[in-house]
């Protein structure tokens, strides 16, 4: 861990001991030090450049949310220390909306859901990053359709023309990091089993996932098995069946004790044309963010196989363009 803090024991340790420290020890100061003052932090919500915005936002959500805490499940990373490395983040989350903010009015009910980020980091300094929270599942829980979320975030930010633009690759800023992860098998594999289904092979999920394939999927949803797998990948590409796929980052990887995992970071751009996931088409322009973790293992000798799946992307930033282009406020 050349050029970091020599308390960390390894990247991880970095990645999930930053995170309690900035939120739930309240450190949000130290963001001066983890962060660089330049870093692009892209959400599918908007992109913001700047270390002030950042720990403005985040004073913001711990205002609304006071309890939160940020539970690290895995990172999955690659690079060097001396090179850069890059953190795919798994988090599950859980607040309670105590007091009004971004989502309105305090509710005082009490959230669980996941988060996936995407970090670089070199010399114990955070310089780029692409975050993806459930938003989908945060609003479901507090009561409220995301499409009605989406319609009214952007009456609370002004009205179409002077709402928070979701990210788009026309408001996107060029970062420092330009990796696109490693070449280990996993990441390959996995690279492949997303790729077949977004050209609309859906044979690759009985080939390909366990059938006992444990499955989580934005808005909180929970399943499991072929079918599950099925109904979310074919509800998102059926409302998007022309829109361009694109895998921009790829890891695998091996480690002593875990299984062998992979994390993609992708994007859907295109034209919300088919019925699907998101209702009556309306030809509008849609670029989506996602990002996804896989777990492969074999149960039966010799046949390894998907066994756990987690992908998001945030539903309400999706609604929040079909609204803006098609004026149903």
């Amino acid at each position: 861990m050349k050029g970091f803090d020599p308390k960390f024991t390894d990247f991880p340790d970095y990645i999930i001991g930053i995170t309690k420290e900035i939120w739930e020890d309240r450190g949000i100061s130290t963001l001066h030090q983890y962060y660089a003052p330049d870093i692009v932090v892209r959400s599918p919500a908007s992109v913001v450049v700047g270390n002030e915005g950042v720990i403005a936002a985040t004073m913001a959500t711990l205002a609304e949310f006071p309890d939160r805490t940020l539970f690290g499940e895995d990172v999955i990373w690659s690079g060097t220390p001396e090179e850069g490395m890059l953190s795919s983040h798994r988090l599950y989350s859980t607040a309670t909306h105590s007091n009004p903010g971004v989502y309105g009015a305090a509710t005082g009910k009490k959230l669980g859901y996941r988060i996936l980020a995407d970090c670089h980091a070199i010399d114990n300094q955070i310089n780029d990053e692409w975050l993806i929270r459930d938003q989908g599942a945060i609003v479901r829980q507090m009561g409220v359709d995301p499409k009605d979320f989406a319609r009214d975030l952007i009456a609370r930010e002004g009205g179409p023309d002077n709402c928070v633009r979701p990210y788009t690759p026309a408001n996107d800023v060029e970062g420092p990091y330009k990796g696109t992860g490693n070449d280990n098998e996993w990441g390959q594999r996995y690279a492949d089993i997303l790729t077949r289904i977004m050209n609309a092979d859906f044979t690759v999920i009985p080939q390909e996932y366990d059938r006992a394939a444990n499955l989580c999927y934005p808005g909180g949803v929970e399943t499991l098995s072929f079918d599950g797998a099925d109904q979310f990948w074919m509800g998102l590409r059926a409302s998007f069946p022309d829109a361009e796929f694109k895998i921009h980052h790829s890891i695998g990887r091996d480690d002593p004790m875990m299984p062998p995992r992979a994390a993609l970071r992708w994007t859907l751009h295109g034209k919300h044309s088919g019925w699907g996931s998101f209702g009556v088409p309306t030809g509008t322009d849609v670029f989506i963010l996602g990002a996804s973790h896989a777990e492969f293992g074999a149960l039966v000798g010799g046949q390894p196989k998907l066994r756990r799946e987690w992908s998001l992307f945030d539903e309400t930033a999706v609604w929040k363009q079909i609204l803006l282009q098609t004026g149903d406020l």
